[in-house]
């Protein structure tokens, strides 16, 4: 194979790469507004500006589109969310813990928020697996393992940590993590609906994280 062969190649397929990548990141914003259901293969070839044919050189169908986008978001969300890795028992990951005060609390807290809200991907991701939970139960669990299980498991390991770190009162660590974590779920929620918002809700988690260590501390 010559070289310009070679370089021909690689061309295309970092062209049909590209296309591929446009597809999904037009379908996720259609799907994000509309619903998978509501979505056609048409308006998806349509907003990418190619024939309805043409997606199935990259696609199965729909529902590969679908399982595609959020594979790469989980993906995405999972190699940078601060509840990854976490392991509130491990000496070495709880180190830069000892002695956490409301203000690193607060700062941990917010940027997880930024994170979710504020990445348009993640966000829209968000948007569907909220949308298809009452059509596909893999959503459904998907989703709730994200909002729920994921955020009480890291919230009651860290306040497992802070009771034995002398940090906080030795009380029901599960309780203690719902009331801590699940206001925020609210915040988040106001936050999807009215991004503008964001500064409001920066200011309600720090007053309420403050008001959680003073009602908890030692």
């Amino acid at each position: 194979m010559t070289s310009y062969h070679a370089v021909a190649i690689i061309e295309v397929m970092v062209r049909d790469n590209n296309r591929k990548q446009e597809i999904a990141e037009k379908a996720l914003e259609l799907f994000s507004i509309y619903g998978y259901e509501a979505t056609s293969l048409s308006m998806i070839a349509e907003a990418v500006g190619i024939r309805k044919a043409s997606l199935f050189n990259h696609y199965s169908g729909k529902q590969a589109i679908l399982d595609e986008i959020i594979k790469t978001i989980v993906s995405d969300l999972n190699e940078r969310s601060a509840f990854t890795g976490a392991d509130w028992n491990d000496e070495e990951y709880t180190s830069r813990f000892h002695g956490m005060g409301a203000g690193e609390a607060s700062a941990m807290v917010i940027s997880h928020v930024k994170l979710i809200t504020g990445d348009l991907n993640i966000s829209r991701g968000r948007r569907v697996l909220m949308i298809e939970q009452f059509r596909d139960r893999d959503m459904a669990a998907l989703l709730t393992k994200q909002n729920y299980t994921d955020v009480m498991k890291f919230f009651t390991g860290m306040m497992e940590f802070l009771i034995r770190d002398g940090v906080l009162e030795a009380r029901d660590p599960e309780i203690m993590a719902a009331q801590f974590a699940l206001p925020v779920t609210g915040w988040i929620s106001l936050i999807d609906r009215d991004p503008e918002r964001i500064g409001e809700v920066e200011d309600l988690i720090q007053r309420h994280v403050k008001a959680f260590f003073e009602s908890y501390s030692k």
